[in-house]
């Protein structure tokens, strides 16, 4: 039986997405993972995008979802990725949720949001070898 893994922020696209990118290429096939937002935007943001391809990771064809009550109950392991509490978005606090804390790469330079992408890289790496233990 696989484990549903959940990444959150307010637009998803950027933060979660580049995460949910992250797990979906070193975590093993027994999980699976998924990312979106309070308040979606309508397109990824375009240096998320250019920034995960430096990489090898190509995120043309990911789209910002809306996020679903159904998503955080039906989710083993969610993470906040730094931008609600529990006023804005109360249902995502039901359960044990993870909160890296990690700043948004909106209207952030190139050089920026290569540092929060490889934050996130790093914070994927730890949770997929706490999950695979």
């Amino acid at each position: 039986m696989s484990k549903n893994i959940l990444f959150v922020c307010v637009e998803n696209a950027g933060r979660s997405q580049m995460a949910e990118a992250f797990f979906r290429k070193f975590a093993s096939k027994h999980f699976t993972v998924s990312s979106a937002g309070t308040t979606p935007s309508s397109e990824l943001n375009p240096i998320v995008i250019q920034v995960m391809r430096e990489i090898g990771i190509d995120m043309t064809d990911q789209l910002p979802k809306l996020l679903s009550a159904s998503m955080i109950e039906n989710s083993s392991k969610t993470i906040n990725m730094g931008c609600m509490d529990k006023e804005s978005c109360p249902s995502l606090f039901v359960k044990d949720v993870l909160d890296w804390n990690i700043s948004d790469p909106k209207e952030k330079s190139i050089e920026e949001v290569r540092v929060i992408r490889d934050k996130i890289k790093y914070e994927v790496l730890n949770l997929v070898k706490s999950l695979e233990v």
